[in-house]
């Protein structure tokens, strides 16, 4: 047993860290899903590792008709349906398909871009951080949090959010009732806070 202060690590590092392809792939992903760094790149993947590993074991087991490894198969597919990972008529070679986006798909911060509640995925990031995103009724400020299927349709703006007004600039672009122009221009005629005090 280790120091509570210093928990174990719960993901792996690469082997061989200057692999030109593996790290192209990872500066790929990292930008399509707005990850801080490759220690949470690297965690999806031991998610993803440990679904995996357990599906082999239990397909093994399975072979032998060992009735405790079933009921763990039903489980395990009900844990995955339940994050939406998987669909409800997937088997076990569908698990072991799987591949990194459908675990980060099913982070918060990815949700939120995907309901059209921020207009960029590093925005949506943002949004979480600064206590700006209910989920399920209770605010949630950790990005990488794995959304539960019946969760999803309960995240939205906290009522003290200056991004639940429909009038905010920023939800008239994600709606596209406004060009980004348009906004800027605004900001750009806008009276300076030195002309303002001027004139009173």
């Amino acid at each position: 047993m280790g120091d509570p202060k210093f928990p174990k690590k719960t993901y792996s590092t690469p082997r061989h860290p200057w692999e030109k392809t593996r790290i192209d792939n990872e500066r790929v992903i990292m930008n399509n899903y707005g990850l801080k760094n490759k220690k949470e790149l690297w965690k999806s993947q031991a998610t993803l590792d440990s679904i995996r590993s357990q599906a082999r074991n239990l397909q093994a087991k399975i072979r032998i008709n060992d009735p405790v490894a079933v009921k763990q198969l039903n489980l395990l597919l009900s844990r995955l349906n339940r994050y939406k990972i998987i669909t409800g008529t997937s088997s076990l070679d569908d698990i072991l398909t799987l591949s990194m986006e459908n675990v980060l798909e099913r982070r918060l911060q990815t949700i939120v871009f995907r309901k059209n509640l921020a207009l960029t995925i590093g925005q949506a990031r943002q949004m979480i951080t600064h206590g700006h995103i209910l989920l399920n009724g209770r605010r949630v400020t950790v990005p990488s949090l794995m959304v539960e299927s019946f969760e999803e349709d309960s995240i939205t703006y906290t009522e003290k959010s200056p991004f639940s007004d429909d009038l905010h600039p920023v939800r008239k672009l994600i709606e596209g009732t406004v060009e980004k122009e348009e906004v800027d221009t605004n900001k750009a005629d806008a009276p300076k806070e030195e002309e303002v005090k001027q004139n009173e």
